[in-house]
């Protein structure tokens, strides 16, 4: 493991759970709305930051399958009302976030499978694309520099970011929960 890390060389937090980057993509309301429990029905997350091949972490929450969203349950170390996984491309799935600080956003990641329960998460980047689908898809509000209305508009960024060839992100670990 720590030989992947190395050469991930990763800098930046584990973006499944603070996407709220400069440059990210988000919505004001959910754009993926046919979530399945992906993962079960219930969730154990440890997500790090790494920076040089150096894990940091972990962040760590526990969600529950509810209303078509995973909730957290218990205290989680970080701060995000809800999560969902949509099947992308690949091994690579979308991840679609709630904002506990702004209801009416919604911020978007792409999960990659690097082996069993572990993944890079990559938040989708406005910068990752070309100034033709910024300029069609963005709207610039107060709180956004890229505001998305649709799902193509969601799909047309999360391509443009999955595409990159050294992606920058977080490792999130997707830990067994106990049995019945």
């Amino acid at each position: 493991m720590k030989a992947m890390l190395t050469k991930m060389r990763i800098a930046a937090p584990p973006l499944l759970f603070a996407l709220s980057l400069t440059a990210c993509v988000d919505s004001a309301a959910p754009l993926l709305t046919d979530a399945q429990p992906m993962f079960g029905p219930h969730l154990r997350l440890h997500a790090y930051s790494v920076v040089d091949g150096q894990a940091s972490g972990p962040e760590t929450g526990a969600f529950q399958w509810e209303r078509g969203q995973y909730r957290p349950v218990g205290r989680a170390t970080f701060n995000i009302p809800w999560i969902t996984a949509h099947a992308f491309a690949g091994n690579d799935l979308i991840i679609q976030a709630g904002n506990a600080k702004q209801r009416d956003k919604i911020e978007y990641a792409i999960a990659r499978k690097l082996t069993d329960a572990v993944y890079l998460v990559i938040a989708i980047d406005e910068e990752d694309a070309d100034e033709a689908t910024r300029t069609k898809f963005c709207s610039k509000t107060r709180a956004s520099s890229c505001r998305m209305a649709t799902r193509d508009a969601l799909m047309a960024f999360a391509q443009a970011t999955a595409a990159k060839r050294d992606p920058k992100g977080g490792l999130a670990i997707i830990v067994v929960p106990p049995g019945p």
